[in-house]
């Protein structure tokens, strides 16, 4: 393949893979075209069966590297319209993989290379449903790969590994009494308890050098009426955290900050943590393969130092479940605006080639023993 077909074919799957977006645990049809994908290249792939998603590997021996793309879509409006939407690029991660593999599939190599398309990141549980079915069984080095807003990196810039905070959630219910709005001694007032909730997330203090949040994110309560005082409500809390240690004593705070409120009010008052991504773990001999890959293949200017983010992404999951493996998320400028997850993002399309390339370079290095 000419160089210049090479490019033309990545910006055909991403043309495609934009077009036709599904949500998490739905991704049948973007697994069965990455499918047919491989069939075409013939390149050996197996599917996860009864989960979207598959992986893929190419060359010998016993060494294996691994490269990982999410690729769900989010639910979201967009022009008022509920649907599908690939708003935080991972139609462009996916991408950057097959750019890797295509370019690779040829090539002599002394090691396997496998390319994991992970369903499901969105919900953050595709990572853990992925390593359940064996995607990184033998594996000793993983990369990921995610487009940047523009005010992280810009266009012509790829940071060999992004930093990114933990996450958890939380949702509760409140369950007081309803009161007539001129008896309000009658009830117990769900809104005092959310105010509570809201001023005791504001009075946590943690050290301020780590970066780190805590805060309301949904309040639903209504009597029915304007005068009636509403006793039952429900809440959530979206909790973030630079690294999982200063995420563990949040959760903690929280808890007993709930556990105070529901005496003092006397009320019933119930909540749960769900939905846990790990902070990052970055390897540095994967962060350091990352650099040398960037420098090698476009020029050190190309080349940024790792870049921290309050984001979070389940691609942490694979080195919760398994320690020794060294992994790092490679970062990649294409000026993305207005941001991630805004319904009408855009990227220049010339970064897909640039990583694809980078990708390529960095699979084919041989791992340091």
């Amino acid at each position: 393949m000419t160089e210049l077909t090479v490019e033309q074919q990545i910006y055909d799957w991403f043309r495609h893979f934009h077009e036709h977006p599904e949500v998490s645990w739905k991704e049948y049809e973007t697994t069965k075209t990455l499918a047919s994908i491989m069939e075409e290249l013939q390149v050996e792939y197996r599917l996860f069966g009864d989960i979207p998603g598959l992986v893929a590997e190419i060359g010998t021996g016993d060494e294996i590297i691994a490269v990982r793309a999410d690729i769900d879509a989010l639910w979201q409006e967009v022009d008022g319209v509920w649907r599908a939407n690939h708003s935080c690029g991972h139609d462009a991660n996916i991408t950057m993989v097959l750019g890797a593999l295509i370019r690779l599939r040829n090539e002599p190599l002394t090691h396997r290379v496998r390319f994991i398309f992970q369903p499901a990141e969105e919900l953050g549980n595709g990572a853990v449903a992925a390593y359940e079915h064996g995607a990184v069984d033998g594996v000793s080095h993983l990369f990921g790969v995610h487009l940047r807003p523009i005010e992280e990196l810009p266009l012509g810039k790829i940071a060999p590994a992004i930093h990114h905070g933990a996450a958890y959630f939380l949702e509760g219910s409140i369950k007081g009494i309803d009161a007539h709005g001129a008896r309000p001694h009658q009830g117990k007032n769900a809104l005092d308890v959310v105010m509570a909730v809201h001023q005791m997330l504001n009075s946590l203090h943690f050290s301020p050098f780590e970066p780190h949040s805590a805060k309301l994110t949904k309040v639903v309560a209504d009597g029915g009426s304007t005068n009636i005082i509403p006793g039952s409500a429900t809440f959530a809390m979206d909790l973030r955290a630079q690294s999982n240690a200063l995420l563990d004593d949040m959760k903690t705070a929280i808890h007993k900050g709930l556990q105070a409120i529901q005496q003092q009010f006397d009320i019933d008052l119930e909540w749960r943590f769900y939905d846990y991504t790990p902070g990052a773990e970055v390897s540095e001999e994967a962060a350091q393969m990352a650099k040398e890959a960037i420098v090698e293949t476009l020029g050190e200017e190309f080349c940024t130092e790792a870049i921290h983010t309050p984001g979070a992404d389940d691609f942490h999951f694979y080195t919760v479940k398994k320690p020794e493996l060294k992994a790092a998320m490679l970062g990649v400028g294409a000026d993305l605006a207005p941001g991630l997850h805004h319904p009408h993002m855009i990227f220049d399309q010339q970064a897909l080639v640039d990583a694809s390339k980078v990708l390529a370079t960095l699979l084919k290095k041989t791992p340091r023993k």
